[in-house]
């Protein structure tokens, strides 16, 4: 199990449920050091006072908030620790919703919440239990790195998970960003959008993966063999400033779709977004094919010298 990054208690009512929280993600991303070019020398931070121009150690440093211009006032984290705030070591559950109306936009994080104990076996399984018999989640409110935050608890594959949530007034009015005026869009560029997402549609998400990550690993793989490094690929951007035949870019993409999933691609047009009953059920047949096909195809990729690496030092923390 990863180290625990918090440890506490559910507040349920009169139920109280011991708990330590695991991150449910990992951070996959390639990191870079800073370094001097001429040598590969590390070039390192270095903390220095704006004052006197000295550089001060970890254990000098401290909070402080600015109220005006040259004032500031500090705070110390014993002060922010004893804050009386009934959600300092407990996750306390506010209320239940229907899952459907929380908005994704305000979902941040993600954590696992393991039962701490033998004792909090039981609560966290009625707990658990209780929310996988409903279509409800929990909202809740609990403490995290130095401020309140609201929380939705939800179970994923027998496990309560924690999801920090944003507060009402930290999203943004999206009229910020939307079309300014009403544009005309025809019923069959419509009727062939819908076509084109159907066409697109899948069920499993686990195929997908990072291949900006792969494509990074490998070219420092290849600077690290002395190889030469492999051929950028073709964009493809289009000008801002070209216009788009809309009908025509979504008929090419529907013919694409079907193309990719091995089905007839002829005369892929908006006169046959009402296929018969014959047709329909031999696309599903040929794209339940298709579906098992990819399947058996799925083989782990090849390890690279810098993957290794990498899974060496996520084992090692």
């Amino acid at each position: 199990m990863p180290r625990p990054l918090w440890a506490g208690a559910i507040s349920f009512g009169l139920v109280t449920i011991p708990v330590k929280i695991v991150s449910a993600t990992e951070d996959r991303d390639v990191h870079f050091h800073r370094v001097h070019l001429s040598d590969m020398g590390r070039v390192r931070t270095r903390k220095v006072c704006e004052l006197d121009d000295q550089v001060v150690s970890q254990d000098e440093i401290g909070k402080g908030y600015e109220i005006a211009k040259d004032e500031t006032v500090p705070v110390t984290d014993e002060e922010l620790e004893q804050m009386p705030l009934p959600t300092a070591k407990a996750i306390e559950i506010a209320a239940f919703v229907d899952a459907d109306t929380i908005d994704p936009v305000r979902i941040s994080d993600s954590y696992y919440l393991a039962a701490d104990g033998q004792v909090a076996a039981k609560p966290y399984t009625l707990l658990r239990k209780a929310l996988e018999r409903s279509s409800k989640v929990a909202v809740a409110k609990f403490t995290w790195h130095g401020r309140e935050r609201l929380g939705l608890l939800r179970i994923r594959e027998g496990a309560i998970v924690l999801h920090s949530m944003k507060w009402p007034d930290e999203v943004r009015n999206p009229d910020d960003v939307a079309v300014p005026h009403e544009v005309e869009v025809g019923e069959e560029e419509i009727e062939q959008a819908l076509q084109l997402a159907e066409q697109m549609t899948i069920e499993d998400l686990s195929g997908f993966r990072d291949e900006y990550r792969e494509a990074l690993e490998n070219i420092i793989a290849a600077k690290a063999e002395g190889k030469a490094l492999p051929a950028p690929a073709d964009g493809g951007k289009q000008d801002k400033g070209e216009v788009v035949d809309l009908m025509a870019a979504l008929n090419a993409s529907v013919k694409q779709a079907r193309e990719s999933r091995g089905e007839d691609a002829e005369d892929a047009t908006v006169h046959e977004m009402r296929p018969s009953k014959k047709t329909t059920k031999k696309t599903t047949a040929k794209k339940a094919a298709s579906s098992k096909g990819t399947a058996a195809k799925k083989t782990p990729s090849k390890k690279t010298a810098v993957k290794k690496a990498a899974s060496k030092r996520r084992s090692a923390s």
